[in-house]
């Protein structure tokens, strides 16, 4: 019997269509499990093969979750913000709108096709007014919110107490002192701009050579009126929350690292000359003794203040050549050390020594105070610092018995690890740490600069506020009026959605203003008192959607509010998250930030969004290059006796595993493997290439390897003629009921490559076998159905039964069946292994002897001798002692 997947797959397809066979009920009495796609950006070139391989484990998952009896939640939807689209319009004219759409379409009917089990009527875009509508709704909560840092939590800003001196300043001041505690907030940000995309760059889009990675083009640093979020506030609490979770280790460290924790000190420097401190934050106050120098970040508030006559000149060129720098290339990365004395002096607050201040890119205003105090006996990035410009170093941690101790001593040598302190006290001051470990050394040192209001114990996060806007149209504009008199207002709930005008350039500004600053009619308003006003022209960035989609996907058709609670409190949190690793902390901590916020108002339910994650690996594929490394792209190459040509000049080219990308022309359509082979084939090859969370490259012989699984499989199951009547086979029955409970285990434990092999060890028995029972036959498409959903329903249907296959229960195994009715001994003669034997589990331990004893096999080594002991170890070995 033909295989016709053509027919059957869009045959099933439209079943499914038609009898909405997955929409989700929001049936409370049933056990909920809520299975989350990373939702795609809907590109024009639309899916390749590694899209695809994320979702097909969580379909597989989510159909044998329905077998298992679960309500299952399994949404799709787009993140279809974007700067591509903005892009295509300024080029074309098109609204982002139209080509946005276009690709959502081509997204939909492109997974359709591979036959995955989600619930359309939850679809979600991220574009939609009525989904923007909420996330705007969102952003008039961040606004109205207050971090109350004694509770740890976030309240409402009308809960926010005034101090009297504010208030009786009047109302300015009181505005201002509301704004500064508010977590969304407007102010002048020292931001990274692409005059080439006439846009605000995030930093994690900043290349290490100061490149923007949209575009290749060079990034300035500039200060510009944005929205940020007070994200820090929350920092304790994200990296508290991650204890809870069920995440891979790789993610929880990037995020731990993303938050940076210190604890340390805050210090204050008399600036000589100057009636102002300098402050610094330091982990180790304790080696206050050892600071010869201070830095300062190039964009520190004081650097121009700081910096002395004769010395502007070269100050200000160097800070406009550290503008030029990205953040990374600032920091550990770069090798060579730059700097410029300010020609103004600190005092050391421990020893009252005058030490010099200068400006220095390898600090960043993000970390800390912007400032610090460098000890370059004991750092390295200090030592070199110092090395660079004859300064000063001066050991204060003797390392004892380590060769080149006096080296160290001298300074000629940096010493990062602990030892004793050595000239580390002063007369003067009456501060004394000589002889100290690190830890009361630490301590010590604190609480001196406490005692004397010169510092205080501080923890210190590296994450910074969360720049919040972008300098684009194609994004969700702010519900926000800039009034003429300074006030800023927010739109009323009735008014939302505050939707995109209709333009017809959507090119940026040149001052950096974005394309909704030439949309007249919708820029300007007037209030009911004649009072003007302007909208916000920044809109936000693409990180807005998809902070909160999850939540959407809960009710996603409510038009009276962002959700039902008791719906909310019924399907969250997500109990499985899957997709990509390059998330791992951005968007993963920006959604976990929006929902602690959410929580904290009482809007949502749990404290974490997301209690499970994982991460699928990168799908690759075969590219070519030439002897020198030159990449030959797909169209160009040859296959002649295993080995790769060029077909133009001939020469043999050198195969090799890479990303999939549109230039190599290496990228594989999955409408193609559809076309050739079958949805479920597609399927099926994508979780048998190896593990999920691996990379892995793609083959054609692959696909076609299990493609003759299903075809075999289709051949033999859907032949009644191999249907019989009775009693089932003893050992199909055995291998079935074993087949099952692996099967189970592996989907549990998203090893659905070795869960595929179970079932084809099993295929080919009930083709040997020639005959299996309809009993059998049944098991076995239940069992095949999460993984070739087409295949299973056409082989249920061919069995009489008229309903889906989708929610039949998952077999159930006979325990009996799973037992070992015999067992393979080794048998050895004074310990050395001999030959094998089988025998029953249940033989009694005189007839194992005397069977094992009479086997001719064991007579050549029986033969003269005298059996002096027969050890036997159940279902383990048996050794014969001879002599």
């Amino acid at each position: 019997m033909d295989y016709n997947f053509a027919e059957i797959e869009p045959k099933w397809q439209r079943y499914w269509e038609e009898k909405k066979t997955f929409r989700t009920s929001d049936d409370f009495s049933k056990p909920k499990y809520y299975i989350l796609d990373m939702f795609p950006y809907p590109s024009g070139a639309g899916l390749h093969v590694g899209h695809p391989e994320g979702y097909t484990a969580t379909d597989i998952l989510s159909r044998y979750k329905r077998m298992k009896g679960f309500n299952v939640l399994h949404p799709m939807g787009y993140d279809a913000f974007g700067l591509p689209a903005e892009q295509y319009a300024m080029q074309t004219g098109t609204h982002p709108a139209i080509t946005t759409n276009k690709n959502c379409d081509n997204f939909r009917r492109q997974i359709k096709a591979i036959g995955l089990s989600y619930d359309w009527d939850r679809e979600i875009n991220t574009t939609d007014p009525h989904y923007f509508k909420w996330t705007q709704w969102i952003f008039k909560q961040l606004y109205n919110t207050w971090f109350d840092e004694e509770q740890q939590k976030g309240r409402p800003i009308a809960e926010l107490p005034i101090p009297e001196e504010i208030k009786n300043q009047g109302k300015k001041a009181v505005n201002e002192y509301i704004s500064e505690k508010r977590l969304a907030y407007y102010a002048n940000a020292q931001v990274w701009w692409c005059d080439s995309c006439k846009t605000v760059c995030a930093n994690e889009e900043v290349l290490t050579d100061g490149s923007h990675e949209k575009c290749g083009n060079q990034v300035i640093r500039k200060n510009l009126k944005q929205w940020l979020l007070r994200i820090p506030h929350y920092a304790e609490r994200l990296l508290k929350g991650l204890e809870s979770l069920d995440w891979p280790a790789g993610v929880i460290d990037m995020q731990k690292n993303w938050i940076g924790k210190s604890t340390g000190a805050e210090i204050d420097f008399q600036i000589d000359g100057l009636d102002k401190n300098l402050r610094v934050y330091t982990t180790r106050p304790d080696t206050l003794f050892g600071a010869t120098y201070m830095v300062i970040a190039p964009e520190h508030e004081l650097a121009g203040e700081i910096t002395i006559p004769e010395k502007k000149d070269a100050v200000e060129k160097y800070i406009k050549a550290a503008a030029l720098k990205s953040d990374l290339d600032r920091t550990d990365l770069a090798k060579e050390k730059t700097g410029v004395f300010t020609g103004r002096y600190a005092i050391n607050p421990v020893n009252n020594q005058p030490i010099p201040i200068w400006i220095a890119d390898y600090v960043l205003m993000g970390y800390g105070t912007g400032a610090i105090m460098a000890v370059p006996a004991h750092d390295t990035r200090d030592f070199e610092f110092a090395q660079e410009f004859s300064i000063p170093v001066i050991c204060i941690l003797d390392p004892k018995d380590v060769e080149g101790r006096d080296e160290i001593l001298a300074g000629n040598k940096c010493w990062t690890e602990d030892g004793e302190y050595i000239n580390s006290a002063s007369a003067e001051t009456g501060l004394d740490i000589n002889g100290l470990n690190k830890e009361t050394g630490i301590k010590k040192t604190i609480k001196w600069l406490e005692e004397r209001g010169l510092g205080k114990a501080t923890v210190n996060f590296k994450m910074r506020d969360w720049l919040f806007s972008r300098q684009r149209y194609w994004g969700e504009p702010f519900p926000v009026i800039h009034w003429e008199d300074g006030e800023v207002s927010l739109l009323d709930d009735e008014d939302l959605p505050l939707l995109l005008p209709q333009m017809e350039k959507y090119s940026p500004g040149e001052a950096g203003e974005s394309p909704l600053a030439n949309a007249e009619d919708w820029l300007y308003v007037t209030d009911k008192n004649g009072r003007k006003g302007r909208r916000e022209t920044n809109t936000m960035p693409q990180w807005a959607g998809s902070c909160w989609y999850y939540l959407r996907y809960i009710d996603p058709n409510n038009n009276e509010r962002i959700f039902d609670p008791e719906k909310e409190k019924y399907w969250m949190p997500v109990d499985l998250y899957v997709g990509g690793a390059e998330h791992a902390v951005l968007h993963l901590l920006y959604s976990r930030f929006w929902h602690k916020v959410l929580f904290d108002l009482g809007i949502v339910s749990t404290q974490e969004p997301f209690q499970k994650l994982f991460n699928q690996g990168m799908i690759l594929a075969f590219a070519y290059e030439t002897t020198t490394g030159a990449k030959v792209t797909s169209d160009l190459v040859e296959e002649r006796d295993g080995k790769y040509f060029h077909k133009e000049t001939g020469e043999e080219l050198r195969q090799i595993v890479a990303k999939m990308s549109k230039s190599l022309k290496n990228v594989v359509n999955p409408d193609d493997v559809i076309k050739h082979y079958g949805a479920d084939s597609l399927r099926l090859y994508e979780m048998f290439m190896g593990p999920l969370d691996e990379r892995k490259p793609w083959t054609e012989n692959g696909v076609k390897g299990v493609f003759n699984f299903l075809n075999r499989a289709h051949r033999f199951f859907a032949d009644t003629n191999n249907i019989s009547e009775g009693e089932e086979d003893k050992e199909i029955a055995k291998l079935l009921h074993q087949t099952i409970q692996k099967v189970a285990i592996d989907v549990e434990n998203m090893k659905f490559n070795t869960a595929i092999s179970a079932l084809m060890v099993f295929n080919n028995l009930a083709i040997k076998k020639g005959k299996v029972t309809k009993t059998t036959a049944e098991t076995f498409a239940k069992i095949l159905a999460p993984f070739a959903p087409h295949l299973g329903e056409e082989l249920w249907s061919v069995y009489g039964n008229e309903e889906t296959i989708a929610y039949e229960p998952w077999p159930e195994v006979d325990e009996s069946l799973l037992q070992e009715d015999s067992f393979q001994y080794p048998v050895s003669f004074n310990g050395k292994m001999r030959f094998k034997i089988e025998l029953p589990v249940d033989m009694p331990r005189p007839e194992i002897e005397k069977t094992v004893l009479a086997d001719p096999k064991a007579q050549k080594w029986l033969e003269g001798k005298t059996v002096r002991k027969f050890i036997l170890v159940p279902k383990k070995i048996i050794n014969v002692v001879v002599g």
